[in-house]
C-alpha cells in the first residue's frame, strides 16, 4: 500500500485543519433549511468538528471506538464523521432508511459505545436497539424537534459545550495514514452485511485519482442526496470534499431534491441508474401531459440529439446542418429541460451501482450532459474504472484508473489491484481471504472481459450469468436493463438460467402507469388492483416485445427474447428483504419468496394466486394476496449472423 504522498496532510482531521488555514473563508458546506440555504466556510467547519470532538473525548470516545452515524445528509452529521476520526476513531455511518433490526445487526458486529442520530425517528430505532445490544451507551441526537420528553440523551449542542477543543489537535497529529479512517456495511445481496474497512491511504488516494482523472477542483458543487452509508457519497461528498476543497450541499428533505438540484446547479454530479430512470420517467410524463406541438417537437429534437449530442461531447465531426440543428434544439428543447433537471452547468456526471441500460445512458448524453460510467466497489474505494473524455461508450465501464491493474480470471472473473483495495472485513477473516488473495488482487464476483479498445465490459454478477437448457447465454441484468429504460417499469426480474426459455417479473412505476390511466380514464384504488388491469397489461406487454424485437436482432442473445411475464401485486421493497438498501434486487431472495410464481411461469399457466407478508410503511407487518395474470409472447425471428468479410 502506497502512503499518502505528504505526512501532513495523510488523513482527513489533518487535511480539514489545512483547509480552514488556506481556504478558511470559502464556502465548505451548504445545507438549506426552512427554504434559505445556509453556507458554512471551511474556518467554521473546523471549529465545529474541534468542539464535538472535544466534547466525545470528554464523554470517554477513544482512538479505536466506533462510532454510528445515521440520518439524512446533514453537515453536522458528516462533521460527527471527522470529530470522531480526529480521534483516532472510527465512524460507521448506517442507511438511514434501515429497519431496527439491519441496524441493530450494525451496531452490535461493530461493537458501537456511540451513535450521532439526525432526528427522533432515528433516536426511536437506537432506543429500541439498547434494549438489545446494551454495550450502545450514549446517544447524540442532532435535530431537537420532538426531543423534549426524552431522557438519558445528549444533545449534539450540549456535547459541543463540554471538553476542551484546544487538546483536539494533540490526537490530530497521532493519526497516520495507514489507520482505519471509516468502515461501510455492503449491501448484503447474498447474505449478511460485511463492515468493509478502508484506511485514509484508500481513500485519499482514491479521491486524487478520480480528481486527476477527470480535472474537478476546488469550488466544484455537488448535492450530497444519496446515503451517508454508501461509499459513492463517502467518496465524492465526504473525502472529495476534504481533499479538493468541494463545495457539498445537502438539500431540505429527500422530497426536495429535485428543487435544491436546480437552484445550486452542481458542477459535479453522481446518480446510480435507479435515480436517472426516475429523472426519465418525470420527464417522460411531462411530455405526455404536454400539449401535440410540444410533444411533436420534442420528439423530433431528441430523435435528433440521440444521433448528434454524444458525438459533439466527444468532439467526433458532425455536419454543418446538424450542428445547427443541435443549436436549435438546445434552445427549444435540451437547454430547458437541463435546466429543469438542475444539469445546465455538470461538467462531469457520472452514475455506477449497478449495470445502467445503454438507451438511459446515452439519452443523458444526448442532452449534452456529459454523463459518464465507472466501475468499482465499496473495497475499491470506489474508483477502479472510468470512460475517458472521447471514449465514452454505453457497452463499457471505461479504462483502469491510475494505478489500478485489471485481469480477467480464467472463469471470466473481473479482479483488480491498486492502493484503493480495502484493508479487511471487519471480524470476518475468511471473507476477506475470500475476496482479497495475499499478493492484493480483489476478486469482483462480476464477469466481464476487456475489449480491443482497452475498455472494461461487465457482462453481469458472475453467480447470475448462466445459460437456457440450448446453450443460449442467460445474463438477466442485461434484460432488466432494457426493460427498465420504459418508465412505465420500475423493476424487472428475469429467470432463465437452466430453464427452456426466459420469463420475467415486472413492477410497474406506480406514478408513470397511474399518470397514464389517468388519462384513460381507467379506475384503480391501489397499486395491486392497477397491476392486475389487463389494460396495463396490454401496455406492459408492447413494452417486453420491443425488447424482444432489440434482443431479435443481436443473434447471440435472440434465444433469450421473453417468452411468458407476469406483474406482480406489491412492489419490491428493502423493508420486505426483495431489495438491499441501494436498491439491488437480491434474486435468490426472491426466487425463493416468490417460487410459486416462479413455478407458474414454467408449468403453462394462465394465472396463480399467492399471499406474501409485507412491511406497510408504518412498520407494521401485514399480508397481501390476489390472483396474478400470466401473459404468453410469441418470439420475434432472429436476424442472421453477418459473415465476416
Amino acid at each position: 500500500m502506497a502512503p499518502s504522498a505528504d505526512p501532513q496532510f495523510d488523513t482527513f482531521p489533518k487535511l480539514l485543519a489545512g483547509l480552514a488555514k488556506t481556504r478558511a473563508h470559502a464556502p465548505a458546506y451548504r445545507e438549506k433549511e426552512y427554504g434559505i440555504w445556509q453556507t458554512y466556510d471551511w474556518a467554521h467547519v473546523a471549529d465545529q468538528v474541534n468542539r464535538l470532538a472535544a466534547g466525545l473525548a470528554d464523554l470517554g470516545f477513544a482512538r479505536g471506538d466506533r462510532l454510528i452515524v445515521i440520518g439524512d445528509n446533514r453537515p453536522r452529521l458528516y462533521w460527527a464523521m471527522a470529530a470522531a476520526q480526529s480521534l483516532g476513531g472510527v465512524p460507521v455511518p448506517v442507511y438511514q432508511d434501515s429497519v431496527t433490526e439491519e441496524l441493530a445487526y450494525v451496531v452490535d458486529h461493530a461493537g458501537a459505545r456511540y451513535a450521532v442520530a439526525e432526528n427522533q425517528e432515528q433516536i426511536d430505532k437506537l432506543l429500541e436497539i439498547q434494549k438489545r445490544v446494551p454495550s450502545l451507551a450514549t446517544l447524540i441526537y442532532e435535530d431537537p424537534r420532538g426531543m423534549r420528553h426524552y431522557e438519558g440523551l445528549l444533545s449534539y449542542d450540549e456535547v459541543q459545550a463540554r471538553g476542551r477543543p484546544e487538546a483536539v489537535a494533540a490526537e490530530v497529529a497521532k493519526g497516520r495514514g495507514g489507520d482505519d479512517s471509516i468502515m461501510l456495511y455492503t449491501s448484503g445481496t447474498t447474505g449478511r452485511p460485511k463492515g468493509a474497512v478502508l484506511s485514509y491511504d484508500n481513500l485519499i488516494w482514491a479521491a486524487r485519482a478520480g480528481a486527476m482523472f477527470d480535472g474537478l477542483k476546488a469550488g466544484d458543487e455537488l448535492l450530497s442526496y444519496l446515503p451517508m452509508a454508501w461509499v459513492g457519497d463517502h467518496l465524492f461528498s465526504y473525502a472529495q470534499g476534504l481533499v479538493l476543497g468541494l463545495v457539498v450541499n445537502c438539500p431540505e428533505s429527500a422530497a426536495t431534491v429535485m428543487t435544491d438540484l436546480r437552484e445550486i446547479g452542481p458542477t459535479y454530479y453522481f446518480a446510480p441508474p435507479r435515480v436517472l430512470e426516475n429523472l426519465i420517467t418525470q420527464v417522460t410524463i411531462r411530455m405526455e401531459d404536454a400539449g401535440a406541438v410540444k410533444r411533436a417537437l420534442f420528439r423530433h429534437f431528441m430523435a435528433l440529439a440521440r444521433r448528434v449530442g454524444p458525438a459533439l461531447i466527444d468532439g467526433r465531426p458532425v455536419g454543418l446542418v446538424d450542428r445547427l440543428r443541435y443549436r436549435l434544439g438546445t434552445l427549444l428543447i435540451y437547454g430547458p429541460l437541463k435546466n429543469t433537471l438542475g444539469m445546465s452547468r455538470v461538467r462531469v456526471a457520472y452514475t455506477a451501482g449497478e449495470a445502467v441500460g445503454p438507451e438511459i445512458f446515452t439519452f443523458f448524453r444526448a442532452l449534452g450532459v456529459n454523463m459518464k460510467q465507472l466501475y468499482g466497489q465499496t473495497e475499491a474505494s470506489v474508483f477502479v474504472t472510468i470512460h475517458p473524455d472521447g471514449e465514452v461508450y454505453p457497452d463499457t465501464v471505461g479504462k483502469p484508473v491510475s494505478e489500478v491493474e485489471l485481469r480477467i480470471a480464467d472463469t471470466g472473473e473481473v479482479l483488480y489491484r491498486s492502493p484503493g483495495v480495502f484493508k479487511e472485513y471487519f471480524k470476518n477473516p475468511e471473507a476477506t481471504g475470500d475476496t482479497k488473495t495475499a499478493d492484493g488482487w480483489v476478486h469482483t464476483g462480476d464477469a466481464g472481459y476487456l475489449d480491443d479498445r482497452g475498455h472494461l465490459r461487465i457482462i453481469d454478477r458472475a453467480r447470475d450469468v448462466g445459460k437456457l437448457n440450448d446453450g443460449t447465454l442467460f445474463a438477466p441484468k442485461f434484460i432488466e436493463n432494457k426493460l427498465k429504460f420504459f418508465p412505465h417499469i420500475n423493476e424487472a426480474v428475469a429467470f432463465g438460467h437452466g430453464r427452456d426459455f426466459v420469463t420475467v417479473f415486472v413492477n410497474i412505476d406506480m406514478v408513470a402507469v397511474g399518470d397514464w390511466a389517468e388519462r384513460r380514464n381507467i379506475a384503480y384504488a391501489s397499486y395491486q388492483e392497477l397491476a392486475a388491469h389487463p389494460e396495463v397489461y396490454d401496455l406492459i406487454q408492447g413494452e417486453i416485445e420491443r425488447v424482444n424485437r432489440d434482443l431479435a436482432a443481436d443473434p447471440r442473445m435472440a434465444g433469450a427474447q421473453i417468452r411468458r411475464f407476469l406483474i406482480l401485486h406489491k412492489a419490491l421493497e428493502a423493508d420486505d428483504g426483495e431489495l438491499t438498501r441501494t436498491n439491488k434486487v437480491r434474486r435468490g431472495f426472491i426466487g425463493e419468496r416468490y417460487k410459486v410464481l416462479v413455478d407458474a411461469l414454467y408449468d403453462g399457466a394462465k394465472d396463480v394466486h399467492i399471499a406474501v407478508d409485507m412491511t406497510f410503511e408504518d412498520g407494521r407487518k401485514g399480508t397481501i394476496e390476489g390472483d396474478i395474470a400470466i401473459r404468453d409472447l410469441t418470439p420475434q425471428h432472429a436476424l442472421p449472423l453477418k459473415k465476416a468479410s
